[in-house]
């Protein structure tokens, strides 16, 4: 079985390959079909697994300002694999995007929920391409606020552990290994359609810190962070949701509480 791996030097890219050490990793820009159908001629994959986008440096502000190159990644390529694929006959999956979503955890939102939030263009671009996906045999992988045990800056712990200043809104995150497992098992069974893979449960990033604090450093300080301060110190807002686990439940598939996989990150991290 061949596997092709478009963006496998991206944070999610390099953990596919991670599990598919002999995959095919073109260097193809997936907005350009002459690229894309010249990669899928040339390696006959079975699987192909679409890790490529823009999400912005350092943070999704930056799609505000780079609107044409955030939507050629996020929507046009999506689409140019969509028609390359499908002529082909070839099984794939795309990486999605739960921040198309805003709500609390009264409304853990389902697979067949609307997105509900366009407040920034990253997350306007993640719920176009979403939606469109979604009418074809597509396996749909969505994420929120990746963290896993590396010191990756794209890594959520990361990143929050620089913050002076941390938001205080519970949300669904995904840990990468659970991630990475449960889309395994997905691709496995050549399931198609959106499942949103987060652990169960909620964490606030605040939440987090006070982990962090306890567990890898004691020395470090931090403030509360509330929505509406958040609104004065980034150009877009940002999602805050949690999404339902049921769907993927259903399947089989074990996802364990979000705080646990947090717990057992920080011990990790702690050692390195």
């Amino acid at each position: 079985m061949k596997i092709l791996i478009f963006g496998a030097k991206g944070y999610i890219g390099r953990l596919f390959l991670s599990a598919y050490p002999g995959a095919v990793c073109p260097d193809a820009d997936i907005a350009d079909p002459e690229a894309v159908s010249e990669a899928l001629d040339a390696h006959h994959p079975d699987i192909v697994i679409n890790c490529a986008g823009k999400t912005g440096r350092p943070n999704v502000d930056w799609c505000e300002d780079h609107k044409e190159e955030t939507l050629r990644s996020n929507v046009t390529g999506p689409l140019v694999l969509l028609d390359a694929c499908g002529k082909r006959g070839i099984y794939w999956a795309h990486i999605g995007s739960g921040c198309i979503y805003e709500g609390d955890a009264k409304h853990p939102f389902t697979e067949q929920d609307p997105p509900n939030f366009t407040g920034s263009f990253y997350s306007k671009t993640k719920a176009w391409s979403d939606q469109i996906l979604q009418n074809f045999p597509v396996l749909l992988l969505r994420i929120r606020m990746p963290f896993d045990a590396t010191k990756d800056p794209r890594n959520l712990l990361m990143k929050i552990s620089k913050y002076q200043r941390v938001l205080d809104v519970e949300n669904s995150l995904t840990y990468l290994p659970d991630f990475l497992s449960a889309a395994k098992t997905l691709i496995a069974m050549r399931k198609v359609g959106p499942y949103n893979i987060v652990n169960r449960g909620t964490i606030s990033p605040y939440r987090i810190m006070e982990m962090y604090k306890q567990t890898v450093d004691p020395s470090c300080s931090f403030t509360r962070l509330t929505v509406e301060d958040l609104k004065n110190v980034t150009k877009a807002p940002r999602s805050n949701c949690v999404l339902s686990t049921l769907k993927l439940e259903r399947e089989g598939i074990p996802i364990r509480p979000v705080e646990d996989a947090v717990s057992e990150a920080l011990k990790a991290l702690k050692t390195q």
